[in-house]
Parts: C-alpha cells; structure tokens; sequence
C-alpha cells in the first residue's frame, strides 16, 4: 500500500480485521478470487464508468485480461469453479484490493475492498436484508455512526414496463439506459413521436435495409460506400440496429399517458416507509404489483433485522455504476468536510451467474465497502 506509513497501515489493517470479523460471524466463508480475470464479463456488464477505468491487457495468446475493478464478478467465478453445486446456497466474504485508473486527481489506482455475497437460498428478501444489516454493522464496527443509506430497485422500474404495451425491443434499449439519464429520457421521448418524426442522421442507412435481408444489406451498402469496421461492432450488430431503427418507423408511438407513468415513478422518492403508498397511485399491472409487493416484504425483513425503514431514503431512479444490478441497490454514505462520502453500497444480480455460465438462474445478492475511505473519514 504505497504512500503510507506502517502506524497508518497497520491502523487500517485492525479496521479491516473489525469489518471481516463481523463477516465471518455471520458465516460467511472467507475467499480469495484471482486478481487477474477475463475482461470481456467487465467490459460488457459494467457500467461506463468502470469500462472506462479498467487496466485491460493481453496474454501471449492473444486473450483480453484485465485487473479486477471490483470483487464481485471474481467471486462469482470462483464459485463457479469451486461449488459442487452452484445453484445450492453459498455465502461468501473476502478482503482484497481493486485495480481502476483514477477518476480524480487525489483517487487511488489501487484500493482495498471488503464484501461479501450471498448466492442461492429460499428467501432472498430475507437474503436482501441481512445483507443491509451485515454491511451497517460492519461500518459500525470498524468506527462509523451517522450512516446515510440510499435504496433504488430495478426490479420495480423492469416490472412497470413490463406491463406496458411497447415491443420488446423498447423494454431492453429502455433498460439499456436506465443508468444514462440524459439518454433514457432522450430514447422515451422518441418512442413517444409519430414514427414520421422519427428521422436521423443515419436515415439512408436505414433506407438501405428496407424490404432486405438487414444483413446482405449492410454487408452490401459497406462494400459499396468502402466503408471499414472501426468500431467493436461487427456486421451482424450494425445490421440488427438498422434492422430496429427501420421497424420503429411504422411502431405506433409510446402512449403518452405510459410515458408520464414511467415519468411519475422516476420522480418517486421518500423514505422507504413511505413509498408503497406512491407506487400504488401509479397504473401499474400484475406484475408491478408483484414487485410492490417485493418491496413491502423488504420492508417488513428490514424491520425483522431490527432496521428503521424510515431512516432509509428510496429514490426510483438511483442506481448504481455497476449494469449488472437487477433489483435492489442500495448505498451507504457518511458526512464529511461537509460533503458526502460513499462508503459502501451493493445490490441484487440475479443473472451475472448465468451470464458467466451457471446453467440457470442463481438468486445473489451483495455489498462492498471502500475500506479505505472508511478509515479516511472517520472522526
């Protein structure tokens, strides 16, 4: 640990001792994933932030490897490589350091990390909780009060669009951009225009795939323009993108009374007590009901943990940096010099196992804490 001295060193070694501690209490099994992992499950999966920051490299073969930018994805390989069975319930804790370029003139490039994640069992709101609770007590223990905690869940905004009539190829570009502001309401505002209005700059290349197998189309219009491949797309994937632009121009606008719904919940927040009661004034369908119903359940395992919901703020459009979150997301932040600092955070990833192999579904769920900005704000 570079630019330290050894009282500061082994002052933060006894704070991570104190939050591992409370781990391991717990039952969670300590691991130590690989430093080196595969760099195609961050780059794809991770939010821009992180792609933008991960040190990528490759191997004499040719392979794309990188540092680990976070812990989660390693554990989950490891448990995909050390379970007998991945689907049986597994918990897990480690204490390791990340690796991202700095963000900001005074950012490490390397920092420790402790977490924890939770894979399988038969109650994962019971499972989503606990977490919570083991990630404030863990701040606790290592010297922390006055924790401010955040909640999103994107299994609220994916079940009121799924209700919704649109194409399935708006629910997942809508997805795609939930963690973009700027672009989501961009991407609404368009599904809401008259398909006339729905002109781009690339309209002749849309032209071109018209009444066409998409691919010989582009495959043709690049080889007629002398266009070459620069970018990480190949043919397939610029010809499906055209192929979409050109079936939104006859789609029937987004209804506007659907886009001031998803609007409406956006704009939701309140404490966590309090936000059943908005989300039941929304016109949602069975399935938004059901995830009303996830919520209030979460609720009520807070409170079994012996947690004050309405000390905890809800905001419907908070998600965190990372894309792999499905549900639950949540952070941990601390007043200090007058400005918050994000200590920790962590959420509910029910697809990463699958996405990394797993041959179904596996319930996660997880948090990590920034260590060393834990020991930097502590009075």
């Amino acid at each position: 640990m570079p630019g330290r001295s050894s009282s500061e060193r082994e002052a933060l070694a006894r704070q991570n001792a104190a939050i591992m501690a409370v781990f391991e209490r717990a039952g969670f099994e300590h691991i130590a994933p690989d430093i080196i992992q595969p760099a195609d499950i961050f780059l794809e999966r991770s939010g821009e932030d992180i792609r933008a920051r991960t040190f990528v490299f490759n191997d004499p073969d040719g392979n794309e490897l990188c540092l680990r930018p976070d812990l989660t994805v390693p554990a989950c390989r490891y448990h995909l490589n050390a379970a007998k069975n991945p689907a049986a319930e597994t918990r897990y804790c480690y204490l390791g350091t990340a690796f991202r370029f700095p963000d900001e003139a005074l950012s490490p490039q390397e920092f420790n990390q402790a977490g924890l994640e939770w894979f399988g069992g038969s109650d994962p709101v019971a499972a989503e909780a606990r977490v919570i609770k083991l990630t404030l007590s863990a701040l606790e223990a290592a010297g922390l009060s006055q924790l401010k905690v955040t909640l999103g869940d994107l299994g609220l905004f994916n079940a009121l669009i799924e209700d919704m009539p649109m194409p399935a190829r708006w629910r997942r570009r809508l997805r795609h951009q939930f963690w973009r502001p700027q672009a989501f309401h961009a991407l609404l505002d368009n599904f809401a225009k008259p398909p006339a209005q729905k002109k781009t700059s690339i309209s002749a290349h849309v032209d071109a795939v018209a009444g066409q197998n998409a691919l010989n189309a582009v495959s043709q219009r690049l080889h007629q323009l002398g266009l070459p491949l620069v970018t990480d797309r190949d043919v397939a994937d610029i010809a499906s993108r055209l192929a979409e632009k050109f079936a939104d121009r006859s789609q029937a606008p987004l209804d506007a009374a659907m886009v001031k719904t998803i609007e409406r919940y956006l704009a939701i927040e309140g404490t966590v007590s309090d936000v059943p009661t908005q989300l039941k004034s929304l016109k949602g369908g069975k399935t938004f009901a059901g995830a009303i119903d996830w919520f209030e359940r979460r609720i009520a395992a807070l409170e079994d943990q012996g947690l004050n919901p309405k000390r905890f703020q809800f905001n419907a459009g908070f998600g965190r940096e990372l894309e792999y979150y499905t549900g639950l997301v949540f952070q941990v932040e601390v007043e200090a010099r007058n400005q918050p600092v994000t200590v920790a955070g962590g959420g509910r990833y029910d697809d990463l196992l699958s996405d990394l192999g797993a041959p179904q579904k596996i319930p996660a769920v997880g948090c990590a804490i920034h260590t060393e900005r834990v020991k930097a704000v502590l009075p």
